[in-house]
Parts: structure tokens; C-alpha cells; sequence
């Protein structure tokens, strides 16, 4: 599946937002860049949906001009008022062209989803491969209101449970692409959330 992070070039922060081509172009979360429909109109004419992990400004600020532009449908497990499919938890969807399970993995935020095909993570931000925090294996935040971390852990358990040893690639909402073994990075990403020590030196 040729999978294109259409935020990579950005100059303000915003989430990695990846358009997953195939049969069914899909892209997973809208990020914050300006100018990032435009970007995805150089690989396709056709967005079929929009399928969002969550809500944070970072995932969704640049969610109305994407819409617009393609007229592409919106799968969120939360509440959206553009949302035409909600999500639920162990459903299947295609994204691009691998079919995808949706996971409900909570914690850095409450209506977080990850999506887990037989190759690959699209993780979001409850996993990422590195974030300035640590290599090679990270979590998301969960020092502000509202998260929880020991909700994440719970999730990045379940998604342990959920993912085959085949997932190759992982795609998660901040930080690099990563491509080789995925359960490695989040096993490492799980020890280091269970030390529950802070994660950045001012939480």
C-alpha cells in the first residue's frame, strides 16, 4: 500500500497526516497545515474518506478544507457535526487497500482509535516510533486534563492483543515512519509507560 504523509513538509506543528492510496484513498487524520488539500490533490483527484484517531486541534484543524475540497466522507468514533460513519470499536474498514480493524485505545484522549491491518499501525498518538521524549518506542502525553495514564496503558495492552506479529508498518501520529518490527517498538513504548515516571521533565 503506497501510504504519503502530506504534512511531512510543514513549518508549523501539526500532526502526521497520511493519505493511503488504493482502491479506496483514504486519509487518516487532517492535521494542522495549511494548505495540506492541495497537497493531497497532487497524488489524488478522489478522497474517498477521512478517518480520524481523534480530535485534538493538531489532527483536525485543516479537517474543514479537506472535506470541502473532495467531498470525502468522515469516520470519527467521537461526536463530529461533519461525521457521516461513526466508528466503533473491533468494526473493519479499508483503508487505501489493506483492510483495517478499528482498536479503541483511550487515554491520550477519550476518543481515541488506532487502525491495525495484517501489515500495518496506523497508531495515532497513543504509540509513536520517536517524539523528542524517547526513541524508538514513545507514547502520547497524558499530563493535561482529561488523560490518563493509566488508561493508556491499558490501551497499548489492547492493542498488543490486537496486532499480528506480520505488522511491518507503523504509522503514528507524530515522529517517524517506521518499518520493521512494529511489536518491538511497542513493547518498548508499553515498559516505559508502565514506569509511570513523567514523560517530559515538566509534567
Amino acid at each position: 500500500m503506497d501510504v504519503i504523509n502530506v504534512t511531512e513538509d510543514a513549518d508549523t506543528f501539526t500532526c502526521n497526516a497520511y493519505l493511503a492510496l488504493g482502491e479506496t484513498p483514504t486519509l487518516v487524520d487532517a492535521g494542522a497545515m495549511t494548505g495540506v488539500a492541495e497537497v493531497i490533490a497532487e497524488h489524488t483527484d478522489d478522497l474517498d474518506r477521512v478517518v480520524l484517531t481523534h480530535q485534538h486541534g493538531d489532527h483536525v484543524a485543516q479537517l474543514d478544507a479537506v472535506l470541502d475540497r473532495f467531498d470525502a466522507d468522515l469516520y470519527a468514533y467521537g461526536d463530529h457535526p461533519r461525521r457521516t460513519h461513526e466508528l466503533t470499536p473491533d468494526e473493519s474498514l479499508t483503508v487505501g487497500e489493506e483492510s483495517c480493524e478499528v482498536v479503541y485505545t483511550p487515554g491520550h484522549a477519550d476518543d481515541h482509535v488506532s487502525l491495525v491491518s495484517a501489515s500495518s499501525l496506523f497508531s495515532g498518538d497513543v504509540v509513536v516510533h520517536d517524539d523528542g521524549a524517547f526513541d524508538d518506542g514513545s507514547f502520547g502525553r497524558t499530563d493535561n486534563a482529561g488523560q490518563s495514564r493509566e488508561r493508556l496503558i491499558e490501551s497499548i495492552r489492547d492493542l498488543l492483543d490486537r496486532m499480528p506479529d506480520s505488522v511491518e508498518h507503523m504509522y503514528s501520529g507524530h515522529g517517524s515512519v517506521f518499518h520493521g518490527d512494529v511489536r518491538a517498538v511497542v513493547e518498548r513504548a508499553l515498559e516505559r509507560a508502565e514506569r509511570r515516571e513523567p514523560k517530559y521533565p515538566d509534567e
